[in-house]
């Protein structure tokens, strides 16, 4: 690979990193915002849908963990 295609590799971990912190920003505040329901909510359809948020939000930190590690192996 040549360094220009490995730079640009390096500028899409960058761009990648902001993102996952972002996302990874978001889905705490989504979880905390999940725990500090009470039991009752908790259960209700709003309850449910935030706790399911805070779940994708993960998730999709854990696929963009796994993007950087693609990449980084790939630069290599």
């Amino acid at each position: 690979m040549n360094e220009k295609r490995r730079q640009a590799i390096s500028d899409a971990i960058s761009a990648i990193e902001e993102i996952k912190a972002k996302v990874e920003e978001i889905q705490s505040e989504e979880q905390e915002a999940f725990d500090n329901l009470s039991d009752g909510l908790k259960q209700s359809e709003r309850g449910q849908q935030s706790e399911a948020a805070a779940g994708n939000l993960e998730s999709a930190v854990s696929n963009l963990e796994s993007a950087l590690s693609d990449l980084e192996s790939a630069r290599e």
